[in-house]
């Protein structure tokens, strides 16, 4: 009987989401991962590894939401995956949310290293879909948000 390993769908919005996501590429390595950004440009950073794009939200697009919410869905239909890890934004937290109630995935929220002095608006949404919320800085710990150390 052979193995599968178990996929794992790691998704970031650009930017310093995607910088702080790519920072953990390490703990990946040489397991199953489709990597989720909106840029295809960022497919050069995870090459030779699977690569999907995804759409950019936010609160006051709500056609947007809905084109992500809809991608979201199709790209998780297609990898089914065992793990969501996402460092935000909007488009990690749509498919975090999806994942979660659908498709009953284990999902991984990390709180952006920005967010000092409060959680995200995002992150603050994560903790009904989130199976681990993390936070990047020791003082932002507390029961239902956890502190692992910073990614950057």
């Amino acid at each position: 009987m052979v193995h599968r390993k178990k996929r794992i769908l790691a998704i970031a919005s650009g930017g310093g989401h995607w910088v702080q996501l790519m920072r953990l590429r390490p703990a990946f390595e040489n397991l199953d991962v489709v990597w989720v950004s909106r840029d295809p440009a960022s497919r050069a950073d995870v090459e030779p590894a699977a690569f999907l794009t995804i759409g950019e939200a936010s609160r006051s697009q709500k056609l947007g939401v809905i084109k992500v919410a809809l991608q979201a869905f199709w790209l998780l239909w297609r990898t089914r995956p065992a793990v969501i890890v996402t460092t935000g934004a909007a488009p990690g937290l749509i498919t975090l949310a999806i994942g979660k109630t659908v498709f009953r995935t284990k999902t991984i929220w990390i709180d952006s290293i920005a967010n000092a002095e409060t959680l995200s608006g995002s992150g603050n949404l994560a903790a009904r879909f989130s199976d681990i919320r993390l936070t990047q800085w020791p003082d932002l710990a507390d029961g239902d948000i956890e502190y692992w150390g910073a990614v950057l």
